[in-house]
């Protein structure tokens, strides 16, 4: 009965899509009641308005004309014999590094984090302005996209639109993986790819140019030969293993054998995500975009409301929970027990994107020497995670479950990258957000407070990437 009423709900939010609606903010609500939510309940009355803009933004390279860009940006430099080749009167080649930029998986429709390199070796004895490279590989980012789209039409675009010697573009990117998957502390489980793509002058196996490129990115910790077998991995963590077929329904494959999947995927949902790619002018029958809708609403479904077996009731703990600590990441500070980097993913309820991280649990113990599992306090995590959240709300629930158990006092710090801070809007690329909640002593004792934080030691930076904690 309820799964009729749930079906008739998201029928009618899809039927929203009427002639003076915001076709865009009606399909975003038609996903939140396939979610369970209400849509109407505080924190996502705006929420449609927000992802519709999140998504044009990320998506307006679309209608932006690289030639437009360049234009008036090319420089008289000649060198000094007027070859070709010379840049600011020495010869040589122009590279720009580390230029940060978030592009939409056409495989998934979420976000992934690039960092594009690009050389050029000039002609005609003009250079171009250095932030118009950015611009330009910006154009193709801002798009539904696959790293080595993005590599090749960079590399074509500014070859053909400047009239260059030769183009050199070089990506490195991460894809976030399955909130399943992101175990571990360093790297926090991103999927890493590293792509190429090059014109005129630095082609050729050798190419002394192209080898001069490789060399100026190796000043900056960037080594693509080593990283040239990533390119062949698996990209898309659902795009590989999620072959969607035409009724809904998804089958998941395991080193080549596909295997049923349970569930399905609703239709009303599909249906929403597609009139979103139409919204925005794409063609969801694009041989790159097809089954993107259905990959696109499991990930959603992996964050649906009361959709988690959870093992205790309210984080009631009974005996099977505690233990003689012997754990390596527990540290015990008098009766202060704690469990640190505790990972997780949850989706933001404001923009429909992730927002991933650690958590740092503290409490008192009750002075027998004993404490709680750390996996129990990582499926209280993803209890809390495993939703559409807040990052304030999840760290207050966290705190308020363990101060339900401890009853003496809890400390919860939660650091967190928020993809709709760095991939939309303000695009700032190296922030992270810090949380804190205390309860019971901690409140009172300073020094108990002092004493967990400075245990917290900062994780290890992902893979020197800008996704760090």
């Amino acid at each position: 009965m309820y799964a009729l009423q749930e079906a008739n709900l998201a029928a009618t939010a899809c039927q929203e899509l009427i002639v003076g609606e915001d076709a865009m903010e009606a399909a975003v609500r038609a996903l939140l009641v396939g979610l369970g939510e209400d849509h109407r309940r505080e924190g996502l009355r705006r929420t449609p308005k927000r992802v519709a803009k999140a998504f044009r933004d990320g998506t307006r390279g679309y209608k932006q004309n690289v030639k437009d860009i360049v234009q008036g940006a090319l420089f008289p430099e000649h060198g000094v014999d007027k070859r070709t080749g010379s840049a600011g009167g020495t010869g040589g080649q122009v590279v720009v590094r580390d230029m940060d930029h978030f592009s939409y998986c056409e495989s998934c429709l979420l976000p992934f984090s690039i960092q594009c390199h690009v050389g050029y070796v000039p002609s005609g004895g003009r250079v171009v302005g250095l932030s118009k490279l950015s611009r330009v590989a910006d154009v193709f980012a801002k798009r539904f996209q696959s790293p080595q789209r993005i590599a090749d039409e960079v590399c074509s675009a500014l070859h053909a639109s400047i009239q260059l010697a030769g183009v050199a573009v070089a990506l490195q990117c991460w894809h976030i993986p399955l909130p399943e998957n992101m175990k571990c502390k360093s790297s926090q489980g991103w999927i890493r790819t590293s792509h190429s793509s090059r014109s005129g002058v630095f082609e050729g196996e050798s190419s002394s140019l192209w080898n001069e490129f490789l060399a100026l990115l190796k000043l900056r910790g960037i080594d693509m030969e080593t990283d040239s077998h990533s390119a062949i991995l698996p990209w898309c963590p659902l795009g590989p293993h999620e072959v969607p077929t035409c009724n809904g329904h998804a089958k998941r494959t395991t080193n080549g054998v596909t295997s049923p999947k349970s569930g399905s995927t609703p239709s009303s949902m599909v249906s929403a995500v597609t009139s979103m790619l139409q919204s925005l002018g794409e063609d969801p029958l694009r041989k790159e975009l097809v089954g993107s809708p259905q990959r696109y609403v499991q990930w959603l479904m992996r964050f649906r409301a009361c959709n988690l077996d959870v093992k205790w009731n309210g984080f009631t703990l009974n005996s099977a929970g505690v233990y003689e600590r012997s754990c390596e990441d527990a540290t015990d500070h008098g009766a202060i027990k704690s469990e640190m980097h505790l990972p997780f993913c949850a989706q933001c309820e404001h923009h429909l994107l992730p927002f991933y991280g650690v958590v740092h649990i503290g409490y008192f113990g009750n002075g027998d020497g004993k404490g709680i599992y750390r996996c129990t306090f990582q499926d209280l995590v993803n209890f809390y995670g495993c939703k559409l959240q807040v990052q304030e709300r999840m760290t207050r629930q966290i705190a308020e479950a363990v101060y339900s158990v401890s009853r003496r006092g809890a400390i919860v710090v939660v650091e967190a990258n928020h993809i709709c801070m760095i991939s939309r809007g303000v695009e700032k690329i190296r922030s992270s957000t810090a949380t804190v909640a205390v309860l019971g002593h901690f409140l009172t004792d300073s020094c108990a407070n002092a004493s967990f934080l400075q245990n917290i030691i900062p994780a290890i930076t992902h893979g020197g990437n800008k996704m760090e904690l």
